[in-house]
């Protein structure tokens, strides 16, 4: 399976509705989210989640199917520390374990690089197991951090990646080849 990444846009929203909702209805508990929240969300609202200002929304295509098989976003450096997120990461369960998460997460962490941002961070369900063993092997670490509860209750876990920053032309080309 070869596997290539898309940057979306806010025109882009109703490929993007097909993977979160995808994603909703195979992992309700690995999201802040819920399906009930977005299933008849407007398109305005949809518009809106892929224009968060900096931000980078990719798609993991199958290149042989045309089919979109995972998602994640990076969202830029705040005030905290320089660092970036890795938010909405998710592989449809038919290609799990043949690098697409990989694929997302090298390149969301290129892209937070050539942003500046010092580390990228994620959160995930302490009981999500196969995911944080995933994020370990792609060199996040859990930080002491926790996140507010989520709505059943449990808090996430907040893992961390170091970053090498670096401003030069090859990060800046890395990062467009996705935009």
């Amino acid at each position: 399976m070869s596997i290539e990444l898309r940057a979306v846009s806010a025109d882009d929203w109703r490929a993007w509705r097909s993977v979160w909702l995808a994603a909703l209805t195979d992992s309700p508990g690995a999201f802040g989210s819920r399906l009930r929240d977005w299933a008849d969300a407007p398109d305005g609202r949809w518009r809106d989640r892929l224009s968060i200002a900096g931000a980078i929304d990719l798609l993991a295509v199958d290149a042989d199917g045309n089919a979109p098989v995972g998602m994640a976003t990076g969202t830029p450096p705040q005030e905290r520390e320089g660092r970036a997120e890795l938010i909405s990461m998710w592989v449809d369960p038919a290609v799990r374990g043949r690098g697409v998460a990989t694929a997302l997460i090298t390149a969301i962490a290129s892209w937070a690089e050539s942003t500046g941002a010092a580390s990228l961070a994620l959160s995930v369900m302490p009981d999500n197991v196969a995911a944080r063993r995933t994020y370990e092997t792609n060199g996040f670490t859990v930080s002491e951090e926790l996140r507010d509860a989520a709505p059943g209750g449990q808090r996430e876990l907040v893992m961390v990646r170091k970053l090498s920053p670096d401003s030069s032309a090859s990060a800046l080309l890395r990062a467009s080849a996705y935009t």
